[in-house]
């Protein structure tokens, strides 16, 4: 098939008719003209002066936005986390699996959904493979080097984002920087890794570049068998911002990724599951430009366009007929207007927004797929304890039909610190371009009847704070039901089908202690019951324990992290017989320090396992055990 991507003229169309809203800050990218390298969480308190939140799209204060986690650049740093992998997994409510360590394909569910459920956003733009079959992201080689912070919004969030929001929504924004930063670490299995990044930035301009690196020996990715399997990757990314008049700013923002990863599986002589002379191999680039204007009557119109594109490739040596490569693009438009800063009485946020994805097929063919949306979020606080917010939006598809989803949530504040939020929401996702194309079938041929899954999903939360903020507690329920879903037909003739319906019950608790000045507890647990409801069995890969704990301490020069995380046993497929299996659970303690030679120079040192645990995420493939590094971090 051709390729037939359209590219429709929004921004001519914005520009004519001049709509009032819009915001600086819709589309979670460059909207950070002054950030610091590791900006807080907006609080009720200090929301005037600390950065909002955007994947709400809204901008909104944390406290006023349920189902929501944040990381910082702060936090990235005490856990010295190099991948997004090493920290979403201790974050409630996210399942984060891998086949293997270092390059194996890793996967992030979110409370109980698929992983092609969970829609990523790099400044706004999706990441989604379209190329994939399900059109999931892997996480296996997102670095976090040039990220100022991780938004997670959990639960069914079409009405915000669209389709694949089933799950809920990871969101990354690249930072600003004023100066220059870099660090390199290096230890077991003669690993080394490094970033260096530098920028400048004034109130008219900024602009600034970054470069990561990273390559280890690896590990076995069949557990207990072969050879170590090698890993590299290497990031690399750019920006830039300038505000022509007092009115107007226009920024782009480019990244790249690329990754090597020797990987095993299944012989192509014999099927047996073990080391295979194969290696996978991606490059992918993102990339905006966003023009952003003050409009009449206090409005702000935002004007985005945004790509994303990937080049995957699977080489099994000496078997040509068993290698592959692929490639994925996703074009998006999208133009939204905003009135209402985070601390307003009121809010409003709508836009209009094309999205067009292309990909290859196995026979070399490309199939494309469109939507052409329009979304409403609007925020009332009618009394001082109330935050009401509500969002709708309309996805008009090019193949099948049209699809409306909403989403209504309130936060009540109580005496003592207390609040009481709640959150119901839609989602939908449609079947992806291998899906329809039934890529892999037998007998060969498209699918027949698909449709879109759909999803609803609930939640409740008790919240509090103390006096002073030195200690919070959540506590949340919810339930996602998901109707459907698309799966492989287990007979023949072998084709995707609606055939799935799918729940999750679940609770997430959170507390935050601040012990002392020098130290502080922050401690989740996770319980997820998610259910096949044709067959009454537990969703495969997805715990239905977790929880993790880590002490933070700081003293003058020193500075150190303690994480312990525990999973519990989850269903799982055993790669051998090809039968669902119980993957055992484990305990994995880290820990990670820093001592400041000078404000602008510090020794950094980590140990991973350190009980040298042996585990599995996914049944049959390694995982490294103890590691140990150490590094030095500077800036200037």
């Amino acid at each position: 098939m051709s390729d037939h991507r359209r590219r429709p003229g929004l921004g001519w169309l914005a520009l004519a008719i001049c709509l009032p809203p819009a915001f600086a800050h819709a589309d979670s990218a460059a909207s950070d003209s002054t950030p610091s390298d590791s900006a807080p969480v907006a609080t009720a308190s200090d929301a005037a002066t600390v950065r909002p939140v955007d994947v709400t799209r809204l901008p909104a204060v944390a406290l006023d936005t349920p189902d929501l986690e944040v990381i910082t650049r702060a936090d990235i740093d005490a856990r010295q986390a190099v991948y997004a992998a090493d920290i979403l997994d201790t974050v409630p409510g996210l399942a984060v699996t891998s086949d293997g360590a270092f390059g194996g394909v890793t996967s992030i569910r979110i409370r109980g959904a698929s992983s092609d459920k969970t829609l990523v956003l790099i400044d706004g733009i999706p990441q989604n493979d379209p190329s994939d079959p399900n059109g999931a992201y892997d996480f296996s080689s997102l670095d976090l080097s040039d990220f100022s912070r991780i938004e997670i919004l959990e639960g069914p969030q079409s009405s915000l984002w669209g389709s694949d929001a089933i799950g809920g929504v990871i969101s990354l924004t690249t930072r600003e920087l004023n100066g220059w930063r870099a660090q390199a670490e290096g230890g077991s299995l003669d690993r080394f890794e490094g970033s260096a990044a530098y920028g400048q930035r004034t109130n008219q301009w900024a602009y600034g570049f970054s470069v990561f690196g990273d390559r280890t020996n690896g590990v076995p990715k069949a557990d207990g068998t072969g050879v170590p399997n090698p890993y590299s990757s290497w990031s690399a990314g750019g920006y830039g911002r300038y505000e022509p008049a007092d009115w107007l700013s226009v920024d782009a923002r480019l990244r790249y990724q690329q990754s090597y990863a020797s990987v095993d599986g299944y012989n192509a002589t014999t099927g047996v599951f073990g080391y295979t002379p194969q290696y996978a191999r991606s490059q992918s680039w993102t990339g905006s430009a966003r023009a952003i204007a003050q409009a009449p009557f206090g409005f702000t119109d935002t004007l985005t366009v945004g790509v994303f594109n990937i080049d995957r490739s699977d080489t099994y040596i000496g078997s040509p007929a068993n290698s592959s490569a692929y490639w994925g693009r996703t074009w998006d438009y999208r133009f939204t207007a905003e009135r209402g800063a985070p601390t307003d009485p009121w809010g409003l946020d709508f836009g209009v927004e094309r999205q067009t994805t292309d990909a290859s097929l196995s026979n070399g063919a490309r199939l494309g797929l469109g939507a052409t949306s329009g979304f409403v979020v609007g925020r009332v606080s009618p009394l001082t304890f109330l935050t009401l917010t509500a969002s709708e939006r309309y996805d008009a598809t090019d193949t099948y039909g049209s699809a409306a989803t909403g989403h209504v949530s309130a936060v009540v504040k109580l005496p003592a610190g207390f609040s009481v939020e709640g959150a119901w929401g839609q989602g939908f996702k449609t079947p992806t371009i291998s899906e329809i194309a039934c890529d892999f079938c037998y007998p060969v041929g498209p699918s027949y009847g698909l449709k879109p899954e759909h999803a609803v999903g609930w939640d409740g939360t008790l919240a509090w704070t103390s006096a002073h903020g030195l200690m919070t507690a959540k506590l949340t329920g919810y339930e996602l039901a998901v109707r459907d879903q698309i799966e492989y037909a287990p007979t023949y003739p072998y084709r995707y089908v609606n055939i799935d319906n799918t729940r999750t019950d679940g609770l997430e608790a959170e507390a935050d202690i601040r012990l002392t000045r020098q130290l502080k507890v922050e401690a989740e647990y996770a319980y997820t019951n998610a259910v096949d409801l044709a067959s009454g069995m537990q969703l495969l890969r997805v715990p239905r324990d977790a929880g993790s704990a880590t002490l933070d301490w700081t003293r003058g020069p020193w500075q150190a992290a303690f994480t312990l995380r525990v999973e519990g046993p989850d269903l799982d497929e055993n790669p051998t017989t090809f039968v669902d299996q119980v993957r055992p659970g484990f305990v994995l303690a880290n820990i990670a320090g820093s001592y400041a030679l000078t404000p602008k120079l510090a020794l950094t040192a980590r140990v991973d396992d350190i009980a040298n645990t042996h585990y599995q995420e996914v049944l049959g493939y390694g995982e490294p055990g103890l590691m140990v590094f150490f590094g030095i971090r500077a800036k200037g």
